[in-house]
């Protein structure tokens, strides 16, 4: 299952197995054996393949069917979080989301007026 997904993923990506190779700092072979079935990545490496293609781990080794796009991932909305958010295992406050929120924001305006 996981051979069949990293590669429909890097294909509809358009990205090149040493593209990916170069990312994970493997050889070229090691990636291309985890696509062909051949070599079995370790959970260390499932879990930067899921953070590189932006989908979850569950995805990868065929627990779910979602995460294979963006829009199929679930989203979480900020101004409204129903989940605990951290970053670097530490909770983030409330005053750290509205900060983040404004920030976001800042950078779509100023990247909608080029």
């Amino acid at each position: 299952m996981i051979s069949k997904r990293l590669s429909e993923l890097r294909k509809r990506k358009q990205w090149s197995l040493q593209y990916i190779a170069d990312q994970l700092n493997i050889a070229k072979s090691t990636y291309a054996g985890y696509e062909s079935g051949y070599r079995q990545p370790s959970l260390e490496a499932v879990k930067e393949l899921a953070t590189l293609f932006g989908t979850t781990t569950d995805y990868l080794l065929g627990a779910t069917d979602l995460g294979a796009t963006d829009e199929e991932q679930p989203s979480i909305e900020l101004t409204r979080p129903t989940v605990r958010l951290t970053v670097d295992g530490e909770a983030v406050t409330e005053d750290e989301i509205i900060q983040l929120i404004a920030f976001i924001r800042a950078k779509r305006d100023i990247e909608n007026k080029k």
